[in-house]
């Protein structure tokens, strides 16, 4: 696989299915292929590619392959709107397919919303965005969070602390950890914003120690932050506070963490390898047989496996590959059998509806399943944005937004 990854911040040009001789619809993918982001950005590229290689062994779109134009980020922002722009003026995609973070969304939306084109960000992450051509396959804040805080509330006790980092996703997320704590007649009783860079936690254990909180919500990034677990566990408070998460899990940090640390953390997103469903066995199977079964499969593969699965059920529907009418077909209401469950979406919202699942870490660097959430809706960005009355309407909301 690394092999494959060797040419660095040069478009390539894949065709994915040797009997098509030439292809009509063109889609761009902008993924951190290497630097570290790429635990995350591996496996959004395999899932794209398996599923475009899926689609066209079944005709492709409209009778037509799929061809990919692929773009390396290298966990550098600069890169996304350096081959973004690339990807519309050069390569003519019909469809953008890209991006993890919140900073990399944002640099992208405005370059699609110029050249209209449809694009897709398949990660969880803190909610708001809110645009035309843009469409969000991951879960959203009002949808992990609004379930997670109202069951660690009845799990735990009512005072919450904050651990999270210091840039949009933490802070937003904190937000809506006030804001469910509320609901919940919960209350934060302290919380930290932490640079990336942070390697040393036991301040903020201390912080945590005096606060009393009867759990934590950790919501750590890359490395240096998933120490703070380690050192959360080796402190001694496991058995004291509750520790529950929306993100740990989504880079296979069960795999790194030790079992002392692992076991018993609970966190939810909208999918995990081990969810029981037909569609996902069929899911799995395919990708172990191109992939292999060294690495779990995270949540942003399948977030992107469906965001590719849609747009091509889009283009199909319109009957064309044009930005205009497959937005048209996006908006329709679309449906699709995903490995996580059935997910619809929302025509206004551009997000989707889709199952959220709570889950415990085991002692085996894995998880298994305490509740699942069916069809949960995106609550925030269903009341903030809604596309079909205000088209023109291109915006980041925040919770600040009343």
């Amino acid at each position: 696989m690394k092999k494959s990854l060797v040419s660095i911040g040069v478009a390539i040009t894949v065709a994915l299915s040797a009997q098509f001789a030439h292809a009509e619809t063109k889609i761009g993918a902008i993924f951190d292929l290497t630097g570290g982001l790429n635990i995350y950005g591996i496996q959004q590229n395999n899932a794209l590619q398996l599923a475009v290689e899926n689609i066209n062994a079944n005709g492709g779109v409209l009778g037509e392959p799929i061809e990919v134009v692929t773009y390396d980020a290298q966990s550098e922002l600069s890169k996304y709107t350096q081959f973004a722009n690339t990807a519309l003026l050069r390569d003519h995609i019909d469809a953008l397919f890209a991006g993890l973070t919140s900073s990399s969304r944002e640099a992208i939306r405005p370059i699609v919303r110029k050249g209209n084109v449809p694009y897709f960000y398949a990660s969880l992450y803190e909610g708001g965005a809110c645009d035309k051509q843009t469409f969000v396959t991951g879960s959203t804040a009002s949808q992990q969070l609004s379930v997670l805080i109202e069951w660690a509330v009845n799990k735990y006790g009512k005072k919450i602390y904050i651990m999270a980092p210091d840039y949009n996703f933490g802070t937003i997320s904190a937000h809506w950890i006030h804001e469910y704590a509320k609901q919940n007649g919960a209350e934060v009783v302290g919380e930290d914003f932490l640079s990336l860079a942070v390697t040393d936690y036991a301040p903020t254990i201390q912080k945590i120690q005096a606060s009393k909180p009867d759990f934590v919500v950790a919501l750590p990034v890359g490395a240096n932050q998933t120490g703070f677990l380690e050192q959360f566990s080796a402190a001694g408070l496991k058995d004291k506070i509750g520790l529950v998460s929306t993100n740990y899990g989504s880079g296979n940090q069960q795999v790194v963490v030790s079992p002392a640390a692992g076991e018993g953390l609970i966190t939810n997103q909208g999918y995990f390898m081990h969810v029981d469903n037909p569609t996902n066995a069929k899911f799995v199977e395919l990708w172990t047989a191109k992939y292999g079964n060294d690495t779990p499969i995270v949540s942003v593969a399948v977030d992107t496996w469906n965001a590719v699965n849609l747009w091509a059920a889009a283009v199909n529907k319109a009957g064309k590959a044009d930005a205009g009418d497959v937005i048209a077909a996006l908006e329709s209401g679309l449906t699709f059998d995903a490995p996580n469950g059935t997910v619809t979406l929302e025509p206004g919202s551009h997000h989707l509806r889709q199952n959220i699942y709570i889950v415990e870490g085991d002692d085996n660097h894995g998880f298994k399943t305490v509740e699942t959430f069916t069809d949960v809706i995106p609550s925030y960005e269903r009341e903030k944005c809604d596309l079909i009355a205000n088209p023109t309407l291109a915006k980041h909301f925040t919770p600040d937004d009343k």
